[in-house]
Parts: C-alpha cells; sequence; structure tokens
C-alpha cells in the first residue's frame, strides 16, 4: 500500500508531460483520470500516444466541452496545460485575441468543473501555459491573467504562478513558460503561508522548487477588483505596462509580484549532451549540398522589400540566427515546427563531428523536454508529427521539481 496517495486528474493531457514529471517526482501521484482532445484533426495522434504509453484505464479522447463534471472522478489535484494558441508567442500579439480567443475559451472549462465540483473540488491544482499569458492581451495588458486569478480566488484558491526558463535551471532547453500553483484555502499548504513578500521571495512552494533572487524595483502590490466580467472590461485599461511581474502569489484577490532572476549552481545540460551518434541518424536528416545554401539565406540577416494591401512599399528586415545551433548552450525552444526538410528559420541544425549538417531526430526533440526516449513511437505517427507534438509539449523536468516541492509542502517530508 502506498504511505501516500494524491489522486490527479489531467486535462489538455498532450501526450502526457505532466504524468510523466509528477511519477518521477513521487510515486504519490496517481493519475486516475485524463482528458485529451485535438479539435482540428481527425486522428488522434496525442490520444493514441497516451493510450500506448499509459494504458486507457481512465483515459478520455472527448471534446472537454462535452463532458459532464460529474462522470470526473474526484481528485486532490488538478493539472494541465491548457491551450493558449490565441495568446501564443507565434502569434502577433495584438491579433491574438487572448482569453476570449476560440481555444482560450478552454480556461472556463477549468473553471467549470472546479465550480461544478463543489465542496468535493480538488485541494490543489497546477498549470501551464506560455509566458505572454500574464501580458496578454495588447490593448489591455494583464487582462486574461486577472481573469483566471479572480475566477479563481471566487473558487477559494490562493493561487502562486512563476515564469520559468528551464535552461535557466540546468535542463537542455531555453523554453520559458508560466507554472501556476494553486491550494484551496484551509489546505495543509494554504495555512503555511504566513506573509505574502516571505512566501514568493523564500518559503514557498515555486521558491523552494527554483531559487531566486528578486530584481531591485520590481515589487507590486494590487488588488483585483470587481466581478469577473468587471476585471474583463476594466483591469489596468488605458495602461501601456502589464502589472504582473514574473512572481507572485494571490490570495483572496490581493496580489504581491516581484520579477524573478534565476539563482542556479548545479548541473547544465547543453543541446550537444542530447545528441545521438551521427551513425545512428536516419539520412533523410542531413542536409544536402544543394539545400545547405537555402538553409544559410534563411537563417541569416536579410531585408526584404514588401509591398501591403494597399501598396505601400516598406522593408521587412531580421536579424541573424546562430548558424548551426550552439551545441555548448541550452537548445533555443523548440516549435511545433520543427519537424519536415525545408529550410527554415527556426528549425534547429546541428554540425556532427564530419563536419555534416543535420536536422533533429524525434528523439532528440523528446530529449529537450526530458521525455523517455521513443515515448512518441507510435504505428502510424509520422516524424513531422512527433515534432509538432514536441514543440506543444512542456519541460518534464520543470513539473518533476514542482511536483517534489508540493509533495514536501503536503506532507513535510
Amino acid at each position: 500500500m502506498k504511505k501516500h496517495h494524491i489522486k490527479v486528474v489531467e486535462l489538455f493531457a498532450g501526450v502526457g508531460g505532466f504524468r510523466i514529471g509528477l511519477e518521477k517526482a513521487s510515486d504519490a501521484y496517481d493519475t486516475i483520470w485524463n482528458n485529451q482532445w485535438e479539435p482540428s484533426t481527425v486522428r488522434q495522434d496525442a490520444s493514441i500516444i497516451y493510450q500506448a504509453r499509459f494504458g486507457s484505464k481512465g483515459h478520455s479522447n472527448k471534446d472537454i466541452n462535452t463532458i459532464k463534471t460529474s462522470i470526473i472522478p474526484n481528485h486532490d489535484l488538478l493539472v494541465g496545460g491548457f491551450p493558449c494558441q490565441d495568446y501564443s508567442v507565434a502569434a502577433s500579439l495584438s491579433r491574438s485575441g487572448g482569453i476570449e480567443g476560440k481555444k482560450g475559451v478552454l480556461w472556463w472549462q477549468i473553471y467549470r468543473i472546479l465550480n461544478e465540483k463543489g465542496e468535493k473540488r480538488p485541494k490543489y491544482i497546477f498549470f501551464e501555459n506560455v509566458d505572454r499569458l500574464l501580458k496578454s492581451p495588447a490593448n489591455q495588458r494583464g487582462r486574461d491573467f486577472a481573469i483566471i486569478l479572480a475566477s479563481l480566488a471566487d473558487l477559494g484558491y490562493v493561487v502562486e504562478w512563476r515564469i520559468i526558463n528551464a535552461g535557466e535551471y540546468g535542463m537542455p532547453q531555453k523554453r520559458s513558460r508560466t507554472y501556476i500553483v494553486g491550494y484551496q484555502k484551509g489546505s495543509v499548504i494554504a495555512r503555511k503561508i504566513e506573509t505574502m513578500e516571505e512566501w514568493v521571495r523564500n518559503s514557498g512552494v515555486m521558491a523552494q522548487a527554483f531559487k531566486f533572487n528578486p530584481k531591485a524595483n520590481t515589487e507590486a502590490v494590487f488588488d483585483i477588483n470587481g466581478s469577473v466580467q468587471e476585471v474583463s472590461d476594466l483591469f489596468n485599461k488605458g495602461k501601456k505596462d502589464g502589472p504582473f511581474r514574473n512572481a507572485g502569489l494571490m490570495m483572496d484577490r490581493h496580489v504581491y509580484t516581484v520579477d524573478a532572476e534565476a539563482v542556479y549552481t548545479g548541473q547544465r545540460m547543453t543541446l550537444g549532451d542530447i545528441l545521438i551518434d551521427e551513425e545512428l541518424v536516419p539520412e533523410e536528416f542531413f542536409i544536402s549540398e544543394e539545400d545547405l545554401s537555402k538553409w544559410k539565406y534563411e537563417k541569416g540577416a536579410k531585408k526584404i522589400e514588401r509591398v501591403a494591401k494597399g501598396g505601400f512599399r516598406y522593408l521587412f528586415s531580421e536579424g541573424g540566427m546562430t548558424f548551426p545551433d550552439n551545441l555548448n548552450q541550452p537548445s533555443r525552444t523548440i516549435i511545433t515546427g520543427e519537424g519536415g526538410k525545408s529550410p527554415s528559420r527556426f528549425k534547429h541544425v546541428v554540425q556532427t563531428k564530419s563536419g555534416r549538417y543535420r536536422r533533429l531526430t524525434p528523439i532528440e526533440l523528446e530529449r529537450l523536454n526530458m521525455f523517455p526516449d521513443n515515448h512518441t513511437l507510435c504505428l502510424g505517427v509520422s516524424d513531422g508529427r512527433r515534432a509538432f507534438l514536441m514543440g506543444n509539449a512542456l519541460v518534464c523536468g520543470v513539473v518533476e521539481q514542482i511536483g517534489k516541492s508540493l509533495y514536501h509542502f503536503i506532507y513535510d517530508e
């Protein structure tokens, strides 16, 4: 029998990054139900892979909008990387629609489940999103995050957040994401908070998992007032900058926030550390001599004359990218378009010992997110699709560290 048992429900599960990270953190974490549904595809690759790795017991491959809360088992911890297409770095912020955009609406599915669970709602929550969340949308910076905090406060949660760049804490990829943890008021963790400032800076779940130094003169203290609708309409309206810093705590709609600079002295992994031997790389990942110039052009600095809709001519310019990628640093952020042979500015290219240039293989992309080798290897799932799934995934090592900290705070061990 397990000494401790934390029942987990995983929403927007992807290929199971939260589950892998939590199970590495402690065998107390037990994912009893999970949901993964990709609305825009017929073939549900992520769901297929998830079931292949973890079994189909407790797995749901249905649109979360259609699932009644009553069929979701009661649980201790709700986790999920709720979709962020509408305010992700990939779309320009001004046209990204924020939380009101089509996919952003999925936040309200999390809210619905927590709300409808009533007294049985989980004591703890743990979510992941893009770092841009704290500043979106462009015309009312911070509104989306204020809506999330206000709606969680109204459900009785104390909420802590940090933007964590995995590469700054020894992990092999510079991937910056917002991590959000919440504790029901009255829960064992919430009762440990003495002052908000001390919790955020030193003693809290996030500060213990990922140590930092607060940046001078970046503190802010404020309240999120009004109904959720009023927050949506009025929060930070007409101001140029958002009020949320990259670390903070919200309690009863009162916010303490400060900018954090990573403190880390442990071992560091680099892009070079995760590469497989050159002789094991399939030929299709190598770049031919004739294609090399196209790759160099894509990666290089350029100024291109373009014509806008109204006939207005302008110069489009972009700086050069490091080519090939630096093997002695953590990798750049991997994106969903990482797969495929076509030359691209954003895909990673490494130079092998023999001097040849090549793209990254699916195993290497998995390693950059700290997944087990061949986690996404599944019948009928193409290499390009595997790359796409890793571009959407989180770094399991970050979840593992936060999972260890949560466990420690719940059980004092």
